[in-house]
């Protein structure tokens, strides 16, 4: 019978945080389910999980906060002792043309969707243990472009930067650091997008539909394995082939 590992997802109250959250404790992890305000979601990810026999306990963090990531971590470390897996999920949206964009809409994005990733990652490397697995959620946003989101994609751009760079520097500890672009996948975030604008998106994926958080989670469980164990500084698109 294999260890069980623990696994710690941010932004893991809904979405394609949930889904990764869930399919981990599928695969007979311990999961931490990161959240920041839904408390009550968090808690109904949390008894979802146990249901597969495994711990699952939900941990209040911002993760624009160095200082709450380092608790969070601290608390992680008191009652697991160590960390398997990262999955850097949590993320924020304020989409505007630049012309329209504020400071305030920058830098929010920018200290989620980039910080954040740093603030957890850069705590959590001092609980992970080798053969470890860091997962970051990208978009194809930060491969392509996206008109009216400069913030989003140049964050999610950096996401991408930081994985092969930190690929390079983990891999003597076979830790493994890969990220996930989904393309246009049905979360709360995709639902506010104007129906024709939807209709038009759906239109150009060769799939004929939008993508679901759980076909984000079986890569991220995938990558989350042993058997991905030689991959590494990847950015996989996973988005129907929208992005072709």
């Amino acid at each position: 019978m294999s260890i069980r590992k623990v696994a710690l997802v941010t932004g893991a109250s809904k979405g394609i945080g949930k889904a990764i959250a869930i399919e981990l404790s599928e695969n007979n992890a311990n999961v931490i389910v990161n959240y920041n305000r839904d408390e009550k979601e968090s808690i109904e990810v949390v008894e979802e999980i146990k249901k597969n026999g495994v711990e699952g306990i939900a941990v209040k963090a911002d993760v624009s906060s160095f200082e709450q990531c380092a608790s969070m971590i601290e608390f992680v470390k008191r009652r697991f002792g160590c960390l398997d897996i990262l999955v850097n999920n949590a993320g924020a949206l304020a989409d505007k043309t630049l012309k329209n964009m504020t400071k305030e809409q920058w830098d929010r994005v920018m200290r989620t969707n980039l910080d954040g990733t740093f603030n957890v990652t850069k705590n959590a490397l001092t609980i992970m243990r080798d053969n470890g697995r860091i997962i970051n959620i990208s978009s194809i946003a930060g491969v392509l472009g996206n008109f009216g989101q400069t913030n989003y994609a140049a964050s999610k751009a950096g996401v991408i930067g930081f994985t092969k760079s930190l690929a390079r520097e983990l891999g003597k500890r076979r830790i493994t650091v890969n990220a996930v672009a989904p393309g246009f996948i049905d979360t709360s975030m995709t639902k506010a997008i104007p129906f024709i604008r939807r209709k038009i998106i759906l239109a150009m994926i060769p799939i004929g539909r939008a993508g679901t958080p759980f076909d984000i989670a079986g890569l991220v469980a995938f990558l989350a394995s042993d058997k991905a164990g030689y991959i590494t500084g990847e950015v996989i698109r996973i988005d129907g082939g929208l992005s072709y």
